[in-house]
């Protein structure tokens, strides 16, 4: 690690210039960090917000999992039986699920090396339970902090190699040398549906087979690589240089680094309501500023949550039965069991509540019939009539009784031995540190409700990456963790945590062995790094003359229209609204912002360029004809009608499958302007395994492309 200095507007700015640079301290980054000492490249640097202010240190559940190969017991498991799992979820690349699949294995013991407790029975098994979209035991927790101790054991080591850590930073842009602009084009082609409803512009059938064209205007192949007239690369290469953050004293610095590992966590800070914890707010949008292409960006992942502290209310805490009460929005004036008119018993109504405890994402096929309806009816208490959702571990649901329940729902109480009075006996019973969990932040269940609302809890969307999870079209740059979103429309729980340690594997080992040289160009280098900080001083100077809104309230706009347009209630009317709001919002944020806290006015400019992105690919999608697709539904006023009791405004599009085997890509402009396209997703490997041949790719290196 080299330090100098750069001069600029009569600002002296230090330089840092290192080998590896790596943005983000959750699970995914520290480990890649710790990937890269242990292949030999020495010069890595983190940096940090803070070691206790990502996602993964702050979240968990009542039973946080831990998704791997299984290993225990007599039923068979292999990669390619995992990888297959991950494909079945639609729109994943094959590529990337054999590669999640076949080192998830070395990652969790790597994490057991490290003393994460993952518990194992006499006989040294790993043991496991089934979690969602998964067939087989391949699940594991240790409690609701799996994440946290696993970023625990990961700092440890940090700090045991003597990695570099700087605190306090909040990187403002990403430098990048080379590349060309994307040029406008043609978005996803706006088409009807199979089904016959009128979801796009065209008016003709959606063949999703059709070849769509990319940024350039030239086709997009298989493989995600824009092609030019011959077919080769049409694009001239885009790399990353480093980058530019405030630092703790609210000056600016600068990063050059060969190559940048990009692991700032998901979009937490794009939604009102949301699970991610306040203190992480996520930065995709400076990747999609500098160019970077992302994929799979509509599909994220929604359930019900606490909102005072943001928590999942899965597991456990549906299967105790709970009481559902809404509120005026004082929180006490006006309770009402809301959900009940929607069942045709008591008993129906408490064994969907169960059943939400299994079934915790929202999920569109379980609208019908299934425990998603109680997404619904929450979405409307909260949302469209402004009233308060609680549950209630208190008392039981009015007319409560347990022969009511469904068999399954008996069956667990009484093999779990909770057959007791109130929902609050039950989760005692069950699950203590659930309760306990919340007394650790000011809550007592035990005395009063919870409030509850359905959250933004993941995106399987991010940034497009290879198996080596580089940037598909930014060289050097490897998003790491959920910005990536390797995975498609459903992934099996737990896969997140197993996918950012994989990612670390990846990425280090890459690096060390085709990006350990140093090829970067110092003087481009500078030259680039001077014009990204003249570009974050102007827009300081711009605030400084005509100060616009308060941050707080251009976040709580951005915010508001995501949760509004883009969360897990869709309609292509509202999304034509929002879509342009979005715009005119991110080109006033991007002219002036309020500087009463610079580090919060510089960071709502990635986050209102990203929530514009995010809805311009969502318009995208149901323009092509997807309709209602993993934890989303798509209304439309000639859908299908989703339950008696609700009116004609609730008719939803069904899916169309024949998207599964596409993803869609999304590119967008600096200046303010996105267009996605479909491609199609990357087969499933079936590599030959004879070892002899593996062997040789292995020594000479060829496997690394």
């Amino acid at each position: 690690m080299q330090e100098e200095s750069l001069t600029l507007s009569d600002r002296r700015l230090p330089v840092i210039r290192v080998h590896t640079l790596v943005i983000g301290s959750g699970a995914a980054g520290l480990n890649a960090a710790v990937q890269l000492r242990a292949n030999g490249v020495e010069d890595v640097l983190i940096l940090s917000e803070g070691l206790e202010k990502g996602t993964s240190i702050n979240t968990g559940s009542d039973k946080q999992t831990y998704y791997k190969l299984s290993m225990c017991g007599a039923e068979a498991d292999a990669p390619e039986i995992m990888a297959e799992t991950y494909f079945e979820g639609g729109s994943m690349h094959g590529d990337l699920a054999l590669v999640e699949a076949s080192l998830s294995a070395r990652a969790f013991l790597h994490l057991v090396n490290l003393g994460v407790p993952f518990p194992h029975d006499a006989y040294g098994q790993f043991v496991g339970y089934k979690t969602d979209h998964d067939p087989r035991q391949r699940a594991t927790s240790i409690g609701p902090y799996t994440s946290r101790e696993m970023c625990r054991a990961l700092i440890r080591e940090v700090r045991k190699l003597g990695i570099p850590v700087c605190e306090g930073r909040n990187v403002v842009t990403l430098i990048t040398i080379g590349g060309q602009k994307p040029a406008e084009g043609r978005g996803a082609r706006s088409e009807t549906g199979p089904n016959g409803a009128e979801t796009g512009l065209s008016g003709e059938e959606t063949d999703p087979s059709r070849a769509q064209t990319g940024p350039s205007g030239e086709e997009y192949d298989s493989s995600g690589e824009e092609k030019g007239p011959s077919g080769g690369s049409g694009a001239k290469e885009l790399r990353v240089a480093g980058a530019v953050a405030l630092g703790p004293d609210g000056e600016l610095e600068v990063y050059l680094a060969e190559n940048v590992i990009f692991a700032v966590g998901g979009p937490g800070g794009l939604y009102k309501t949301s699970v991610y914890p306040e203190v992480h707010t996520g930065a995709i949008g400076l990747a999609l500023m500098a160019g970077a292409k992302a994929h799979s960006l509509p599909e994220s992942q929604y359930g019900l949550a606490s909102i005072q502290f943001r928590w999942n209310v899965s597991g456990t805490y549906m299967q105790v039965v709970p009481r559902f009460i809404s509120t005026e929005p004082d929180g006490v004036s006006d309770p009402v069991e809301f959900m009940r008119p929607y069942f045709d018993s008591v008993g129906a109504m408490n064994s969907m509540v169960f059943l939400k405890g299994y079934q915790w994402p929202f999920d569109w096929r379980k609208v019908q019939g299934g425990s998603s309806i109680v997404d619904i009816l929450v979405y409307i208490e909260t949302v469209l009539k402004g009233r308060r959702v609680f549950l209630d571990f208190r008392i039981n649901p009015e007319g409560f009784a347990f022969e009511d329940l469904s068999e399954e729902a008996r069956t667990y109480l009484i093999r779990s031995e909770a057959l007791l009075e109130t929902p609050i006996a039950r989760l005692e019973k069950m699950n203590p540190g659930a309760i306990e969990l919340y007394l650790d932040h000011g809550i007592d269940i035990h005395l009063e409700p919870l409030e509850v609302a359905v959250c933004a809890q993941h995106n399987n969307g991010g940034l497009a990456g290879n198996l080596w999870w580089e940037s598909l079209n930014v060289k050097h740059l490897f998003p790491l963790g959920e910005v990536n979103g390797s995975h498609g429309i459903y992934r099996p729980g737990g896969s997140a945590l197993n996918s950012g340690q994989v990612a670390g594997f990846r990425a280090a080992e890459y690096i060390a062995h085709r990006y350990q040289a140093w090829t970067l160009d110092g003087a481009a280098a500078l030259g680039a790094a001077e014009a990204a900080v003249a570009s974050v001083l102007a827009y300081i100077h711009r605030s400084a003359e005509a100060p616009g809104r308060a941050w707080q309230a251009e976040r709580a706009e951005f915010q508001a229209r995501m949760s509004r347009a883009g969360a897990h209630i869709r309609s292509l009317e509202v999304l034509r609204t929002a879509v342009p709001e979005a715009w005119v919002q991110w080109q006033r944020v991007s002219r002036a912002g309020d500087l009463g806290n610079l580090s919060e006015s510089l960071r709502n400019r990635q986050l209102c360029f990203a929530h514009a992105v995010y809805l311009e690919a969502l318009k995208a999608a149901l323009e092509s004809g997807t309709g209602s697709r993993g934890s989303s539904i798509a209304l439309h006023p000639r859908g299908v009608k989703i339950h008696a009791q609700l009116d004609d405004g609730w008719r939803i599009v069904p899916e169309d499958e024949r998207f599964r085997d596409k993803v869609l890509e999304t590119v967008a402009r600096p200046d303010g302007a996105a267009m996605s396209v479909w491609v199609d997703r990357r087969p499933l490997p079936h590599p030959d395994s004879w070892f002899e041949t593996a062997w040789a790719r292995f020594r000479d290196g060829e496997i690394y492309g």
